[in-house]
């Protein structure tokens, strides 16, 4: 996700900064629904809603905008990015009628039921928080948060304000084979899993001097790495959580340069190995790396008492049971796939149709605390439990 201050980097993002002064978890979800499930309080149903945007950039306006305005009844009436003219810019190309100069601003500002928080992940908490006080519904970004404090300080929002819907945008990794992977593992085709491997590679090669863009910036980025999270949210959806982390990192590129050319220190692990185990105790190994060059990029192995499955790069499942001689494509039609409908969603959920159930407060605590493990465990060479110990 590139938020709009990719855009421009001729603006002092510090000054922005300074201005906010399951077995199969496809259970998981329905059954840590945001805080306002448990209520009983059912939002109201308006037939009009009126969304305002911090942080208008590429995913927001090339996804989330579109997504929201293909909804009757929903409006987007004002937006906010990191200055009064960023905010007019994007205005006028998304044909937004209210500009602001700052976030405040817009929070401020009366007509406003919802908001979109499109920023980098360290404002999700601070925007959040304020957005849910000043009494509106919030859908937040990818990589919940800085770190689990502030994953647990947005879930604690969210829970003080039980009438208000909370969600975040889930990973789109997993879309096209989630369904028939829960369906596979619910059917029990493997059996019980005895090992799991994932890999998440790039296949270029180490670029070295390459850009210090906010994913590679722990002050814009925190403790998330690489697409960490995002995979582990999946594997919640297929396999339910895990505990007891075991990592090791490494900075293969040690410096980047940042929008001015100049060189930086570059603190986010581009390299990572992380094991944890399932709740029947099975180990899962994970690599993640953006310094692989010419591997094999993605790859999932599954394998059971009564049968494998494999992902491989291009998203195919093959199945093998015991008996075969090899794996075999599994049937993945389009029509029975999951779909992209955060949009949908969100709004139906703020009008009472149906709950928050692809990616709520809660499962992004889970995956912020296995990300923040990951750096508990590779800085102290330990294993680290999970749920965290704040």
């Amino acid at each position: 996700m590139r938020s709009e201050s990719d855009r421009d980097p001729k603006i002092n993002r510090r000054d922005f900064l300074s201005s906010a002064a399951l077995p199969v978890a496809v259970a998981l979800a329905p059954s840590a629904l945001s805080a306002q499930a448990g209520s009983g309080a059912k939002p109201a149903a308006p037939s009009r809603i009126r969304i305002g945007i911090i942080g208008a950039g590429d995913i927001v306006g090339t996804v989330h905008i579109p997504g929201l305005r293909r909804m009757p009844g929903v409006e987007i009436v004002a937006v906010a990015n990191r200055s009064l003219e960023s905010s007019r810019r994007a205005a006028d190309e998304f044909g937004i009628p209210r500009a602001y100069a700052d976030w405040q601003q817009l929070l401020a500002a009366d007509g406003i039921d919802a908001v979109l928080i499109g920023t980098w992940p360290y404002m999700h908490r601070t925007v959040t928080v304020a957005a849910l006080d000043s009494g509106r519904h919030v859908l937040c970004q990818a990589r919940m948060a800085n770190n689990a404090a502030e994953a647990h300080a947005m879930l604690a929002a969210s829970q003080r304000h039980p009438n208000l819907v909370c969600m975040l945008v889930p990973s789109s990794s997993g879309y096209s084979i989630d369904r028939a992977l829960q369906q596979l593992i619910a059917d029990r085709v493997v059996g019980e899993v005895l090992s799991v491997d994932v890999q998440r590679l790039q296949r270029g090669f180490a670029n070295f001097g390459g850009e210090l863009d906010w994913r590679h910036n722990a002050e814009y980025s925190g403790y998330n790495v690489l697409n960490v999270g995002a995979i582990y949210e999946s594997m919640m959806r297929w396999l339910g959580p895990g505990n007891h982390v075991m990592a090791r990192t490494r900075v293969h590129i040690p410096t980047r340069r940042d929008e001015r050319g100049v060189a930086r220190p570059a603190t986010i692990p581009d390299h990572v190995d992380v094991t944890y185990e399932l709740a029947n105790g099975a180990p899962v190994h994970m690599t993640f790396s953006e310094t692989t060059g010419l591997s094999r990029g993605n790859d999932t192995w599954i394998f059971g008492t009564e049968g494998t499955i494999h992902i491989d790069n291009a998203n195919q499942i093959f199945v093998g049971r015991r008996g075969d001689r090899e794996l075999r494509v599994h049937p993945n039609p389009p029509e029975g796939q999951f779909r992209h409908r955060v949009e949908e969603e969100f709004i139906n959920a703020i009008r009472g149709l149906e709950p928050v159930s692809q990616n709520t407060f809660e499962i992004g605590v889970r995956y912020m605390e296995f990300t923040e493990a990951i750096y508990r465990s590779a800085a102290s060479r330990r294993a680290v439990a999970l749920p965290l110990s704040l």
